[in-house]
């Protein structure tokens, strides 16, 4: 069967059209996976304190459980209070800068005011608690925390990450798990 010249016109259409569309298309998906990409992985916080993880992690051993002690019982792991790092820091390292800024707390009795690195959207109910007890290392979400100088986020957290995490695993992926 042969096309009519109108016809062959309109495929020629279609097909320009087609490979504009595709060019334009791949340059926006392009561009927008550059910036997930740059917006998955951002510079760190300034914190009020510079703590460092290589030192309590690597260097003493230190499990994040120890610093972030509700990880394990409750949504949220917590940051350690005042208190759990002048229970070390009372003998230890008291001469260095960022433990002086710690015993200025202490002793005015004001928690420190960290910067939140990761926050997820109010209406996704995600519980450390159940990740820790299904054995997902903190490092899955959060990175190599442990040999960072300054903690950084370098997952997006979104939702694309945590359903391929759960599709890998074997974890349920009834939209009521994650949405209230």
């Amino acid at each position: 069967m042969s096309l009519s010249p109108a016809q062959k016109r309109t495929l020629r259409r279609l097909a320009l059209t087609a490979v504009i569309l595709g060019h334009f298309g791949f340059f926006i998906l392009a561009v927008g996976g550059v910036g997930w990409y740059r917006a998955s992985e951002l510079p760190p916080a300034p914190q009020p304190i510079a703590f460092p993880h290589p030192t309590h992690v690597l260097g003493l051993g230190l499990a994040c459980a120890f610093c972030h002690e509700t990880v394990d019982q409750a949504r949220s792991a917590g940051v350690p209070a005042v208190e759990k790092c002048m229970s070390c820091h009372q003998q230890i390292a008291r001469e260095r800068p960022e433990v002086q800024k710690l015993i200025r707390h202490w002793d005015e009795k004001t928690p420190i005011a960290w910067v939140r690195i990761h926050e997820l959207p109010d209406f996704i109910y995600f519980s450390h608690k159940r990740h820790v007890r299904a054995g997902v290392g903190c490092d899955s979400c959060h990175g190599p925390v442990a040999v960072m100088a300054e903690v950084r986020r370098v997952r997006t957290l979104n939702m694309g990450f945590c359903v391929a995490c759960h599709v890998r695993s074997g974890a349920s992926r009834d939209c009521a798990v994650c949405h209230m």
